[in-house]
């Protein structure tokens, strides 16, 4: 019996104690780990999320997957690329919480440029929930067929067509979407609260009239 195996069925059956003096030879896996180090833990950097663009529809959060064996979209995107025509399909989905979804068809051969590379892909529809009717979902054919190598660490992407790469920083993407946000909204708001406050003022006023009189 190894001597690591021998200490350890000694300390449960209790032949030996903690307290005892003796060396214990660990293997060379183990000697490494001490002397080395281990490598720091990380924090969960969240999803791989890129911008990218199909016919004219411009696309922020495509969700790269390698969990995924098929590239989906939405019913609702497809429509508004103007396919009429899906292939019909047998496949069943089965979603994280057990429950089971009928594809609406496939649509084959639609290209996907993410900045100046273009991939062919095909994708399989799916009458989505509004929450997901604005994204995508890239899996391992279209992160193969981009010929993807994902640094976890770094948050970067790369992607390669012939004997071209294109790094992506999916970060520093996140942090500057494509569509910019206005704040015309909060004047607007400002201007109804005063409408609404004068016109209640006004009245209050008038009631006030009223009864004096």
């Amino acid at each position: 019996m190894p001597l690591y195996a021998k200490f350890l069925k000694d300390l449960i059956t209790k032949k030996r104690s903690w307290q005892e003096k003796e060396t214990v030879v660990l293997t060379q896996e183990c000697s490494a780990i001490i002397q080395k180090g281990l490598p720091p833990k990380l924090k969960d950097l969240g999803s791989f999320l890129i911008p990218c663009t199909i016919g004219n529809i411009a696309i922020d959060n495509s969700l790269c997957n390698l969990g995924a064996s098929i590239n989906l979209m939405p019913l609702t995107m497809m429509k508004k690329m103007m396919i009429e025509e899906l292939k019909p399909t047998r496949m069943s989905l089965q979603l994280a919480d057990r429950s089971i979804k009928i594809p609406n068809g496939v649509v084959e051969n639609l290209l996907v440029k993410v900045r100046n590379f273009i991939f062919p892909a095909d994708f399989v529809v799916l009458d989505m929930d509004e929450e997901g009717r604005n994204s995508i979902i890239l899996g391992r054919p279209f992160l193969a067929t981009a010929r993807t190598i994902i640094d976890v660490e770094k948050g970067e992407m790369i992607f390669g067509v012939h004997d071209e790469q294109m790094t992506i920083n999916v970060f520093k993407v996140m942090q500057y979407p494509t569509k910019k946000e206005s704040c015309m909204r909060i004047d607007i708001v400002d201007t109804l609260f005063e409408e609404v406050f004068e016109a209640n003022h006004q009245v209050k006023q008038e009631e006030v009239q009223d009864i004096r009189e």
